[in-house]
């Protein structure tokens, strides 16, 4: 079953991303992923197009509740449609 993952990421760090949203596939893995940044960037990737600073977990993403034990993650599950509205938005970066 596909699932949609929303993850705000509270940090300083000005390089790094804020938030990140992920659809993940039956075996836990990652199959797209957006990535938005402090300045409002929005990165995505796919299992074939990545750019230098997102691309796709190689482990399997965690539960929900193992996401939420780390202090600076607040995660939560998301629709289909918010995931495929973040997805277009971010288009597809020429940077790889």
């Amino acid at each position: 079953m596909v699932w949609y993952l929303r993850v705000h990421w509270h940090h300083d760090f000005p390089e790094e991303p804020v938030e990140l949203y992920s659809e993940v596939g039956d075996e836990g893995y990652e199959t797209r992923k957006v990535q938005m940044f402090r300045d409002g960037r929005l990165e995505r990737a796919d299992m074939e197009t990545e750019t230098t600073m997102t691309g796709l977990s190689e482990v399997p993403i965690e539960s929900l509740e193992e996401i939420a034990s780390e202090e600076e993650f607040s995660p939560s599950v998301i629709g289909r449609e918010e995931f495929e509205r973040v997805w277009s938005q971010a288009g597809i970066s020429k940077e790889t």
